[in-house]
């Protein structure tokens, strides 16, 4: 009892001192959650595997919060190596800090812990989180975000009976540290051994619903690389939310959800009373995986009969018209980006273009991945410690072009400048034969539009400027390209990468520092009390 009422004062006394320092705002509700990270056995595909496990956990647990809520996430590390978690979509509203990639936070040592303080401002929707260090995500550490909407904000659909968090991503048998080493190495990684739905194999999940009621199934892409399609057998869905934004209700027979993505939608128990497929499946690859959960009727006496629906393949024009019907829902209430009236994007100036073009290549005879002729190489310290102590040498702004740089690939940390309040077009440029998925993290992005071929200034006119849907991560079809608008109103050191983790990893990524020379809280917050400090800004 006496240690339980000790640690209970320690949080009061951290979150007195974080609010003096204007980090939260008090009115707002806290949400506390206390995780320890260990090594365990997991069975994804029927075999053993060492796997990160969140309090016992594989997936991790889900945070539920609801908009504006304080979130306080004690990570105690009792893995062997350094680790970080990052969160897939939350903003991080004026504090990149606590954006948990190694451009922007210090990696919790083993047998330490550090207390992720951080507030879902103005955001409501389907998110997750997940290991950002070394190649653990290979390995879970996984898990889902929900941000709800305050109670008195209405939503576009009635309540739904339930709701569930689905996880799926392709897997590798293989040990994530193996992986790691192939890719020291200079070597690609091999095609992926299956698909994990939540954690399991074929039929392992199972979700349990009661008939004639409608439930709300928020599923996120947490593999490594591929796009995966997602249907249920005999049921539609309803499409209601794409990472925090509410759509344009579609009827959909499957989705595909590329790596990195998040998606809800509505599914009516209106079937005879049974069990039935949940089928994921690869999209746009010669060797297809697949694996199935179960949609058990809670009053069904027949398992699921016959085969999986089988999903599309390569049909990339369809893939590409589903991802053109994602609208935005223009009279839906709660959180939306409005810097200068942002969800009128079409009629803002546009203060730059700029163009960014992935592709691989060797480098001393290694495989490594580049943006704009750049590939990505951490520094000693993190990007953002070094920005807000002005230690020289850590970084250069401008290491990074603007603009595609031929197909020579060089080292560097990759670091482009930006204007806060700019507001900017970016234009992905895909010319390899791959589907490359895209996330920036501290913002969300109107796709207005995305094509096959090159891109050129004339493409602008088939550009959506009403009603694009507003993300954090998109996709870009092969030998083809997406843009986006981004209004620039969050002050920071961002990561900008690919979601295909193998390419993050050998570099395929870069940091976009969005600056103002006005120091002031009302921009930015100051570096958190409890910040760890490495490389040069230790001590």
């Amino acid at each position: 009892m006496r240690s339980e009422n000790g640690r209970r004062w320690c949080w009061i006394a951290l979150l007195l001192a974080l609010c003096m320092e204007g980090v939260v705002v008090a009115e707002d509700p806290y949400r506390y959650f206390d995780w320890r990270i260990t090594y365990g056995d997991i069975y994804p595909l029927g075999v053993p595997q060492q796997g990160i496990l969140i309090n016992g956990q594989f997936p991790g647990p889900d945070i539920h919060s609801v908009t504006n809520d304080n979130l306080i996430i004690n990570v105690h590390n009792d893995l062997p190596d350094p680790f970080l978690l990052t969160w897939n979509g939350v903003q991080q509203r004026k504090n990149s800090f606590e954006d948990g990639v190694y451009g922007t936070t210090c990696p919790i040592p083993p047998g330490q812990n550090f207390t992720y303080i951080m507030q879902v401002k103005d955001q409501i929707g389907s998110f997750f989180y997940f290991p950002s260090l070394q190649f653990h995500k290979a390995a879970g550490g996984f898990g889902g975000i929900r941000i709800l909407s305050r109670p008195r904000i209405p939503v576009p659909f009635p309540e739904p009976a339930g709701d569930f968090t689905i996880l799926i991503g392709d897997w590798y048998k293989t040990d994530h540290k193996v992986l790691q080493t192939i890719l020291d190495r200079g070597k690609r990684l091999t095609f992926p051994d299956g698909i994990q739905i939540n954690g399991l194999g074929r039929d392992g999940a199972k979700f349990t619903v009661e008939p004639g009621k409608t439930y709300r199934l928020r599923i996120s892409n947490v593999g490594l690389q591929n796009s995966l399609n997602f249907q249920i057998q005999g049921h539609k869905m309803t499409l209601v939310e794409v990472e925090g934004t509410h759509t344009i209700q579609t009827t959909l027979s499957s989705l595909d959800v590329h790596v990195g993505q998040s998606y809800s939608v509505l599914v009516t128990a209106d079937q005879t009373a049974q069990d039935y497929y949940i089928a994921v499946s690869s999209r746009f690859t010669t060797q297809i995986l697949n694996s199935t959960a179960i949609l058990h009727y809670s009053n069904s006496r027949k398992t699921v009969s016959g085969l999986p629906p089988p999903g599309p393949t390569t049909d990339i024009s369809w893939s590409r018209n589903q991802a053109r019907s994602i609208r935005t829902n223009l009279t839906a209430s709660g959180p939306r980006p409005n810097p200068q009236g942002s969800y009128h994007y079409g009629q803002i100036n546009v203060t730059r273009t700029i163009r960014l073009a992935n592709h691989a290549g060797l480098v001393d005879k290694k495989q490594r991945y580049a943006v704009n002729g750049v590939s990505f190489i951490p520094a000693d310290t993190p990007l953002k410690l070094a920005d807000y102590y002005n230690i020289d040498g850590v970084f250069k702004v401008g290491s990074i072009q603007d603009k595609p740089a031929g197909r020579k690939i060089h080292l560097d940390t990759a670091v482009m400048g930006a204007d806060y309040r700019a507001f900017v077009e970016i234009v992905f440029e895909n010319r390899e034969n791959i589907v490359q998925s895209w996330h920036l993290d501290g913002y969300s992005f109107f796709v207005v539009g995305m094509d096959v071929g090159r891109w050129s200034p004339a493409s602008k006119n088939q550009y959506n400027l009403i009603d694009a849907v507003s993300r954090c991560t998109t996709q870009v079809y092969p030998r083809s390209w997406t843009a986006i608008y981004v209004p620039l109103d969050n002050v920071g050191m961002w990561n900008l990468r690919s979601q295909f983790w193998a390419r993050q990893y050998l570099g395929q990524q870069f940091y976009l520092r969005v600056y103002t020379p006005v120091k002031s809280f009302r921009d930015e917050y100051p570096i958190p009390k409890n910040a760890l400090h490495c490389g040069r800004a230790k001590g």
